[in-house]
């Protein structure tokens, strides 16, 4: 049996494939390269009206790569309509081997010192692979996406993957597309450089609403 190395879930990923268990006590991989693949354009991202007044207010202390194996692990719990994980303990120790070498990145949501959301993904070139989120308080994991895609387009990002569509990520724009245009789209993006840790002012974020309001 081929033992996956994160060097080698990195060549997977520039491949367009990634992995999955079929539960937390499996520890089993399993390889997942999707007909339709879903995508969230960094240009048309949408931020809904509800969400725009929880950012504005600032109800959430949003940093990056300060609690990287805690987010994954708050992933990884189970919670309302998902009794189980994906995310076994093979890939907690993948994906942090990952982060240990800048390929894998959180962006986290604290309040009052305390862990309340998040994401994690994946990077190569200007590609970003979201992997999964979390949300302990209503709407820190939304902020933090928010607070994502305003870091990708301030780094030069051309391509935001969220492997599959669900009800939740097509309120922000995410579409599907067939794996062949998928594949157009991340060789040209993982070809060029992009900066994960780039300075991102704070207009960056209220330009992304203002955008969405004149798309509303």
């Amino acid at each position: 049996m081929l033992r996956v190395t994160p060097e080698l879930l990195l060549r997977a990923y520039a491949l367009g494939v990634f992995p999955m268990a079929e539960s937390r006590s499996d520890p089993e991989l399993y390889w997942i390269d999707p007909k339709q693949r879903g995508i969230l354009p960094l240009d048309a991202f949408h931020v809904p009206h509800s969400l725009r007044k929880a950012i504005r207010r600032r109800t959430f202390d949003i940093r990056v790569d300060t609690a990287f194996r805690e987010v994954m692990e708050a992933c990884a719990e189970p919670g309302p309509g998902r009794p189980d994980s994906w995310i076994n303990e093979e890939i907690l120790a993948l994906y942090t081997a990952l982060h240990e070498a800048r390929h894998a990145h959180s962006v986290e949501a604290w309040r009052d010192g305390r862990l309340v959301g998040g994401l994690y993904g994946v990077t190569i070139g200007a590609a970003f692979f979201g992997e999964s989120m979390f949300s302990r308080e209503t709407d820190a994991s939304k902020v933090a996406l928010v607070h994502l895609v305003a870091r990708l387009r301030c780094g030069g990002f051309e391509l935001l993957d969220t492997q599959f569509v669900t009800k939740h990520l097509a309120r922000f724009g995410v579409v599907e597309i067939p794996r062949q245009r998928y594949q157009e789209l991340l060789q040209r993006a993982i070809s060029r450089p992009a900066d994960f840790y780039c300075e991102v002012p704070d207009s960056a974020v209220e330009a992304l609403m203002q955008s969405s309001t004149q798309m509303s």
